[in-house]
C-alpha cells in the first residue's frame, strides 16, 4: 500500500528546521540563518487591535480577495511606492503570507509537467512549492556578482515553460536586480507567452543609494507580471502571516478557487494588524534599514579577514551574505561543516545546497543573515563563524 504521495517525495526535506535542531542541540549556538528581522511591529499598532476586532461580524468568513480595509491601503501603497495599479486590469488577493501567495499563483497557471525557471541560487521554498504541484524546476546560472543572465533564461524557455522567477533583492544571494535587467526578462516573458513572477519581498531592504525596481510598473506588463509582497520582512510580522499579491484580472477565477478552498481568507486579526502597520508607513522602517546598513558594514568587514579562502560579491539588498568556501572532500556528508560549526564554536549558517548549489565538492557555499539578531550578536556570531572557517580549513 502507497503510503505517500510521489509528489512529496520529490520534495526536499526544509533546512531549516535542520539547522534549528543543531541550535536547539548545542545550547548558546548564535544563528546567523534565520532569515528574519531583528524587530516586530509597532508596539501601538498591536495595543490597537483588542478594539479593533470589537465588531463581532469580523468572527464571520470575511472577504477571499482580502478585508477590504486592508485592500484598499495596499492597492494606495502599490501605486505610490511601487507604481503598480489595481483595477479592471490588475487584482490584489491577500494571502497568509507570500509564500501562500506564491503557491496559489502555480496552482492557478500551471498543469502537472509545467516548467518554471529559477535563476540559481533560488530561493528554496519556491522551488519546493514548484515541485509540490508536480510542475518542474529549471535552475539556471546567474552571473558570477549573482546579477541576472538574461540570455541563459532565454536560453531556458521551452514549450512547456509557464514563468520566469525572480527574487529582488534576492534571497540567498542580496543581489538587486538592476531594472534593465528585470525590464529584459519582463520582455522577454511578454515575447514567448509566459509570466513573470517577481518576488519582492525584500523590497525596502536596499543599500549604497540602490533603488528597488517593480516590473509590473512597465507599460502593458500587467498581462503577465504577478506580483508578490510580504509584511514579514519590512515591518517584522513573519509570525502573521500576511502577504499579498497583484496578478492579472483574467486569472481572477483560478485564483479565487485557489484561495476560497484553501484558506478562504487570511486570519482576520492579522490583516487588521497589517492594515495598522500601514499607517506607520515606509517612514517607520527607513531607520531600522540603517541600521542594518550599519550592521551590513561591519559584517563584510570580519568576513573579508578571511582574505582568499572566501569569495563573496558585496551585494546591495536584503541582509544576506552568500559566500563561497572550499569544497568539502571525498564524501564528506553535506552538513559536516555546519554541524562542526555548531558544536565546536557555537554558529550556524545555511549550506548553499538547500539553495541549490548542490556541488559541495567543487564549493561549499553558506548563506548568512545578518537581519535576526542585534547588532552585538551579530558581531559575535561572525567572529565564531570566521574562527570556525579558520578551524574547518586548517589556516
Amino acid at each position: 500500500m502507497k503510503r505517500f504521495s510521489l509528489r512529496m517525495a520529490a520534495v526536499e526535506t526544509p533546512i531549516i528546521p535542520a539547522i534549528a535542531a543543531l541550535v536547539r542541540n548545542n545550547p548558546g549556538t548564535i544563528s546567523l540563518g534565520q532569515g528574519v528581522v531583528n524587530y516586530g511591529p509597532p508596539p501601538a499598532a498591536i495595543a490597537a487591535l483588542p478594539t479593533m476586532m470589537g465588531d463581532a461580524q469580523l468572527n464571520k468568513y470575511q472577504a477571499v480577495m482580502g478585508y477590504p480595509g486592508l485592500v484598499e491601503a495596499l492597492e494606495h501603497k502599490l501605486a505610490e511606492e511601487n507604481k503598480i495599479h489595481c483595477g479592471s486590469d490588475a487584482m490584489l488577493m491577500v494571502t497568509a503570507g507570500s509564500n501562500m501567495a506564491f503557491l496559489n499563483c502555480i496552482l492557478a497557471v500551471a498543469d502537472p509537467g509545467d516548467e518554471f525557471i529559477l535563476p540559481k541560487p533560488f530561493y528554496f521554498n519556491q522551488e519546493m512549492a514548484v515541485r509540490m504541484c508536480g510542475c518542474i524546476p529549471v535552475p539556471v546560472d546567474v552571473n558570477d556578482d549573482w546579477s541576472l543572465d538574461v540570455d541563459a533564461l532565454a536560453a531556458a524557455i521551452t514549450p512547456r515553460t509557464r514563468a520566469i522567477i525572480t527574487v529582488s533583492p534576492n534571497n540567498p544571494t542580496g543581489a538587486v536586480y538592476s531594472q534593465a535587467s528585470l525590464t529584459a526578462v519582463n520582455a522577454l516573458c511578454a515575447a514567448n507567452g509566459i509570466y513573470h513572477f517577481s518576488d519582492e519581498a525584500y523590497e525596502y531592504f536596499t543599500y549604497d543609494g540602490v533603488q528597488h525596481f517593480s516590473p509590473a510598473s512597465l507599460p502593458g506588463a500587467h498581462q503577465h507580471t504577478l506580483s508578490f509582497y510580504s509584511m514579514s520582512k519590512n515591518y517584522g510580522m513573519a509570525s502573521w502571516r500576511v502577504g499579498y499579491v497583484v496578478f492579472p484580472a483574467d486569472l481572477f477565477d483560478a485564483m479565487n478557487k485557489v484561495q476560497d478552498t484553501n484558506l478562504i481568507c487570511a486570519p482576520v486579526p492579522s490583516q487588521l494588524l497589517a492594515l495598522e502597520v500601514l499607517k506607520f508607513g515606509r517612514e517607520w522602517v527607513q531607520p531600522k534599514i540603517e541600521s542594518l546598513a550599519a550592521v551590513r558594514k561591519n559584517v563584510y568587514e570580519a568576513l573579508g579577514t578571511l582574505g582568499d579562502l572566501v569569495q563573496f560579491p558585496q551585494t546591495q539588498g536584503a541582509f544576506y551574505v552568500l559566500m563561497k568556501l572550499p569544497g568539502l572532500t571525498g564524501e564528506q556528508d553535506p552538513l559536516a561543516f555546519n554541524r562542526a560549526m555548531a558544536q565546536k564554536h557555537k554558529v550556524v549558517s545555511i549550506p548553499g545546497f538547500a539553495f541549490g548549489l548542490m556541488d559541495t565538492q567543487e564549493a561549499n557555499y553558506q548563506r548568512l543573515s545578518y537581519g535576526a539578531l542585534e547588532p552585538a550578536s551579530v558581531s559575535q556570531g561572525v567572529e565564531r563563524y570566521v574562527a570556525a572557517v579558520k578551524d574547518w580549513y586548517k589556516v
